[in-house]
């Protein structure tokens, strides 16, 4: 028998260090080579980390939440075969050979071939520690949908089934008459929660914020986006996200100073020719901002697309570093839910946030009549040291003028 030595590796792009968001396995586990022992994140970006060799886990270095510098010691295995004490760094989870780029992945003593979501006995696909987990709670994992590599079944994934279990439609007439609740849960912030909160507080301690709203008729807008819609469905659906993605690049040419990264080390604001906008995404572990970059390149269907795949990559927590990275602005949506007036923060280091509120008709006077307009406010946030109060009502007013006359945003 022999220990093998499993280091937290070096996920790439100049990390140091990630933190330890979930354990796939517990001591006294065994496992088979390139099974996933630990998720880890950085830069809002999750890897599972595979066993080198299989064995029997005898010790996990870290808890939950606790962050590792690249190069600490993981886990240790106890190994059949004769194996130095410690070993290289292992890589995150190697792709499969048929060029689908989706993780290989085994379940530890549950032998055959795996399909998709489950092993070859046809269980749902889980680490021993997951099903412990879902024994305790008293779940079943053939009714838990996995959102790991080949559906495999992760901790998030059984406590977020646990969670939606315990949440019933509670009448309320019912609720009133329930007794008094005086429990109080304690929740640390762990993983991308934790990424989000640390981001935030960064950005607010360090950018001078200030806001601005103005409203903006999108009546035409919509009509041309509903006839666009409805003739050239084939093309894919339009949301307002692409053309305000438009009319945000368009509106560069003469605000160059909005589209850029500010470095205070320096004092430098690196001004970007190319449109790299962020789209804030809601996920079910928190807000992530996905990137569209070089928008500038892409036509409505384009944008649309993928915006689409992106928020869909984020939502099943399989986003790319270099889609999480590089964003120039951010645009930020709550959508239907998107109130009337929000303050965002601007996304650190860029300089610049533009939000949007939900759309509402309301009685606007026209030629000294009054009418019913489509209405909707953007939100806007800058930095005050780069973007003057002049500088930000001029930028967000090209905006408006863009999508409050769409024909415009085609005109070169």
């Amino acid at each position: 028998m022999a220990q093998r030595v499993v280091k937290l590796p070096d996920i790439g792009e100049g990390t140091t260090e990630a933190e330890i968001v979930g354990w796939l396995v517990e001591i006294g586990d065994h496992v088979d080579e390139e099974e996933p022992l630990a998720e880890v994140m950085t830069d809002k970006a999750t890897v599972e980390i595979p066993s080198p060799v299989a064995g029997t886990v005898v010790a996990l270095n870290g808890k939950v939440s606790e962050k590792l510098a690249v190069g600490s010691d993981l886990v240790v295995l106890e190994t059949q075969a004769i194996e130095p004490a410690s070993a290289p760094n292992v890589s995150p989870l190697p792709q499969s050979g048929d060029g689908s780029g989706k993780p290989l992945s085994r379940i530890a003593g549950e032998g055959g071939e795996t399909r998709s979501g489950e092993t070859g006995e046809g269980k749902p696909l889980a680490a021993p520690a997951v099903r412990n987990r879902a024994r305790e709670l008293g779940i079943d994992l053939h009714l838990v949908k996995g959102t790991g590599p080949e559906g495999r079944i992760t901790h998030s994934d059984v406590l977020g089934y646990a969670e939606a279990r315990e949440r019933p439609l509670i009448p309320p007439t019912v609720a009133a008459a329930s007794p008094q609740q005086d429990e109080i849960e304690s929740v640390p912030l762990v993983g991308l929660r934790r990424a989000i909160a640390e981001h935030l507080q960064e950005s607010w301690r360090r950018i001078p914020h200030f806001a601005y709203v103005e409203a903006v008729d999108v009546t035409a807008l919509e009509e041309l986006r509903a006839h666009l819609n409805e003739t050239r469905a084939a093309r894919g659906h339009l949301t307002l996200l692409p053309f305000l993605m438009r009319a945000i690049v368009n509106a560069f040419a003469e605000h160059p100073q909005v589209n850029g990264r500010f470095d205070e080390t320096t004092g430098i604001l690196h001004r970007s020719r190319a449109a790299h906008i962020g789209v804030a995404t809601q996920t079910p572990a928190g807000l992530t901002v996905t990137v569209v970059h070089h928008a500038e390149r892409l036509d409505l269907w384009q944008a649309a697309a993928e915006v689409a795949r992106l928020a869909e990559v984020a939502r099943g927590n399989k986003a790319k570093r270099e889609e999480l990275t590089g964003s120039t602005i951010t645009i930020t949506s709550l959508g239907a839910l998107g109130g009337i007036v929000a303050t965002p923060v601007i996304n650190h280091p860029e300089v610049a946030i533009v939000g949007v509120n939900r759309i509402v008709e309301q009685p606007v006077v026209r030629g000294g009549t009054v009418v019913i307009r489509k209405m909707m406010n953007l939100s806007s946030s800058f930095d005050h040291r780069i973007v003057d109060g002049w500088e930000a009502a001029s930028f967000i007013a090209k905006v408006k003028g863009y999508l409050e006359q769409p024909a415009t945003l085609f005109i070169e």
